[in-house]
């Protein structure tokens, strides 16, 4: 990484604890990523995004503002990034994944919270997160109670619009949905300065596809046995899908296909053919949180599916592109994203469906569950998917952790265990 000390100072960030994580972070990623054998040449690319998250992307956004643009911040894959761009803005995911600040966090938090909530705070609190400092606004939403209130307090740090997400899919909840989508769209370009037109929209709407349509062909490689490419950067890939410019970004994945086309056709795998294939799902897991698919792909598995919202939730509806005027198109992309099958809805019966056909897709061994500790949307909703996992016969681990190492052993032990078990 270059030298972005000045820019770090000027954006306000806390310089010993920010070097304390940069500190951190490299011999983490080297460990988890760089020791993998027969990676794709294209991940050189991604590994490159990564070393310069907080340099390189972060000097584009202070360009972008200095343009007169805006950077708006969030943490869900509800926040419709569409509409972001139609008005001229950035979208960015925002820092989590590790234990940081905790202590900061804890002034104005329960210690016995969720560590997404915990974690994300504390970044902000600390000091530590430069998409946090860049970002003008932070978009967030009520899909969990501990989420909700917290936005209530991060107000106080920064401008916070937060989108009220339905809890059901009924017509009424559509409704309340599609308006809360448009509210969004004013709000958004009373923020930025600027107008949201139908052709600006579609146009965000077409780029925002092309990422998914490149996500999904990505996706539908890993069903070939050998698998061509880990799951680990796989999920890499798709958290940083949330931060990396949109047409960049797009275009690496499919130079990454493409590579991957030709090592299927050369029969060259990352993993020996009849690896055990297992799914992961359950809360998302945020960059630097590598710590249960690390132990998944080093106890001789290998990660085929991610049902998450980092991962397949995030790219696998699209927007429709029939929409011509602008009320149609913000319908259509209101549309789109009450389709993902968050935990937050009652009943959830779609992700249990899409779980159950994506285990047969992928030819899966087995599933393995995995919730952030407090995180009570998933933690309870894994009783209803071991239920219907039973019925069908298909094997299932399930996991609650948070982002420190202390459980590492014994949840290796846990995975290996349950590997052995779907080889028999």
């Amino acid at each position: 990484m270059g030298d972005y000390r000045k820019m770090w100072q000027d954006l306000g960030l806390d310089m010993e604890s920010h070097d304390q994580l940069l500190e951190v972070l490299p011999p983490t990623y080297h460990d988890v990523y760089l020791t993998q054998e027969n990676r794709p040449q294209i991940m050189e690319y991604f590994d490159f995004v990564v070393n310069e998250n907080h340099g390189l992307r972060i000097e584009e956004l202070q360009q972008h503002k200095s343009a007169g643009g805006k950077v708006i911040g969030t943490f869900c894959v509800f926040v419709p990034e569409e509409i972001i761009r139609a008005a001229g803005g950035i979208c960015i995911g925002l820092c989590s994944g590790i234990e940081i600040g905790a202590g900061e966090a804890e002034k104005v938090l329960p210690r016995n919270i969720c560590p997404l909530i915990k974690s994300f705070m504390g970044f902000k609190l600390a000091k530590v997160c430069p998409y946090f400092e860049s970002s003008d606004m932070v978009v967030g939403e009520t899909t969990c109670d501990g989420k909700k209130k917290a936005f209530e307090i991060l107000n106080d740090y920064v401008p916070v619009h937060v989108m009220e997400t339905p809890h059901m899919k009924k017509d009424r909840d559509r409704k309340l949905w599609e308006e809360e989508v448009k509210d969004f769209a004013r709000h958004i370009e009373e923020f930025t300065g600027n107008s949201i037109s139908a052709g600006s929209l579609a146009q965000s709407v077409r780029e925002s596809n092309d990422k998914r349509r490149a996500l999904k062909r990505l996706s539908e490689l890993r069903k070939r046995d050998p698998v061509v490419i880990s799951g680990k950067d796989c999920l890499l890939i798709e958290q940083i899908a949330m931060y990396d410019d949109v047409a960049r970004f797009t275009a690496k994945v499919n130079e990454l296909c493409d590579e991957l086309e030709k090592r299927l056709e050369s029969g060259v795998g990352i993993f020996p053919a009849g690896t055990p294939r297992v799914i992961v799902t359950g809360t998302p897991m945020a960059i630097p949180n590598w710590k249960v698919p690390h132990i998944i792909e080093s106890s001789g598995a290998v990660m085929v599916a991610e049902e998450m919202c980092t991962g397949m939730r995030y790219f696998e509806n699209e927007v429709s592109e029939q929409g011509t005027d602008i009320d149609s198109i913000i319908n259509n992309v209101a549309e789109r994203y009450l389709g993902t099958n968050c935990a937050v809805f009652t009943p959830n019966t779609g992700r249990m469906e899409r779980l159950t056909e994506l285990v047969k897709e992928y030819r899966a061994d087995g599933v393995i569950h995995c919730a952030l500790s407090f995180c009570n949307p998933y933690a309870v909703e894994a009783n209803r998917v071991e239920q219907v996992l039973r019925q069908q016969g298909i094997p299932l681990l399930k996991i609650e952790t948070g982002y420190d190492q202390e459980d590492a052993g014994q949840l290796k032990t846990r995975v290996e265990a349950f590997v052995e078990m779907i080889k028999e």
